[in-house]
């Protein structure tokens, strides 16, 4: 009799998890490590991704790979990039991230270089959803396209790059948001001001989130413990002063989504990075919160816990038109995992 009612509380419970699919892309990589992925909707429906993979960061051998996910799952990816120089110097890739802009080529922005304060900006475009690439074709001077995380189009109709700086040495380096904008579908862009930091907050790899007033936000990795944010009321051209919000960053990649009923989703890792404490803080768990005003963040849903040496990393998030909302992460440096959520399945954040 127990079992005969506990079957359907079951039966409901695993029903009701807002996790419906969790995979890896490729489950056997051909190269022993994987890093830095990113998401994008084809105007089809398939779904895309990118990420760097090779014998380790920094090396030469690294290189950008490229899923599509249809109705019959992922598909083999392929190596997309490289960072051959017309010299005939090799450099090691970072940073994939995809951008499909309507009614345009699927757009693929990429860095090469030696290391983050010496890289550049780079870009290949297709017209057949990944299937078929563009030469590639390096950015203008002095701009680096988005970082980590994808562009958005503004209220105005701009393409807006969020993007950011590491200058100095590996031992005394500096970190500052810097975001690019174009106003002529990415032909042209204009570097804006570092974002003020009074406070003595550094920043990277930031995030672009959207409220119904045509106010923007981002949120950033810091080195000092939580995660940053500011605002833009001038459709992104100018930014206020960065402020902490309250959730812990351990000096690790995050990304952040607008979703179509307007909260504001984040992925990130739940652990916090002491800037007094030598080493940064551990990339797991990683978790998603949700917030409705881009101030006060609820957690809602941990995605891995099990410690593990590399932990869980550098996550990207969209949602697409049928309302899911993918995820896609660094698993232990060693593969990328997928998974699908049901953002109505989560708790609400108001």
């Amino acid at each position: 009799m127990l079992l005969a009612l506990a079957a359907p509380l079951l039966a409901a419970t695993a029903l009701a998890t807002p996790i419906l699919r969790s995979e890896f892309i490729d489950p056997a990589p051909p190269y022993p490590q994987a890093h830095a992925s990113t998401l994008v909707e084809l105007p089809d429906g398939a779904i895309a991704a990118a990420w760097f993979g090779g014998s380790g960061e920094s090396r030469p051998d690294v290189t950008i790979w490229f899923a599509r996910h249809d109705r019959s799952g992922w598909h083999r990816p392929v190596s997309v990039a490289d960072g051959r120089t017309a010299d005939g110097r090799r450099f090691p890739t970072w940073n994939p991230v995809l951008f499909q802009p309507a009614g345009l080529p699927l757009h693929l922005f990429y860095k090469v270089g030696p290391n983050p304060r010496e890289w550049w900006g780079m870009v290949i475009t297709s017209g057949d959803g990944g299937r078929h690439w563009s030469a590639p074709r390096r950015l203008p001077d002095g701009v680096l396209g988005p970082i980590k995380n994808k562009p958005v189009v503004t209220p105005g109709g701009a393409w807006l790059a969020p993007s950011s700086r590491e200058e100095g040495t590996p031992e005394h380096n500096r970190w500052f948001v810097r975001m690019e904008r174009s106003t002529d579908a990415g032909r042209t862009w204009q570097v804006e001001p570092a974002i003020p930091s009074p406070m003595g907050i550094e920043a990277i790899q930031p995030s672009v989130l959207a409220f119904p007033d045509r106010r923007l936000e981002l949120v950033a990795r810091t080195r000092q413990g939580a995660l940053a944010m500011s605002w833009s009321r001038d459709d992104g051209r100018s930014w206020s002063p960065l402020a902490a919000i309250d959730l812990p960053n351990p000096n690790a990649g995050t990304d952040a989504v607008t979703l179509a009923d307007g909260r504001q989703l984040i992925v990130y890792n739940h652990s916090a990075h002491w800037p007094d404490r030598p080493g940064d803080g551990p990339r797991y768990p990683l978790d998603v919160a949700l917030s409705g005003d881009g101030i006060r963040w609820h957690h809602v849903l941990t995605l891995e816990s099990k410690p593990r040496p590399d932990g869980y990393a550098y996550p990207a998030v969209i949602q697409t038109r049928d309302g899911l909302v993918h995820v896609s992460y660094t698993w232990n440096r060693t593969r990328i995992r997928h998974v699908v959520i049901d953002p109505r399945r989560l708790p609400r954040s108001d």
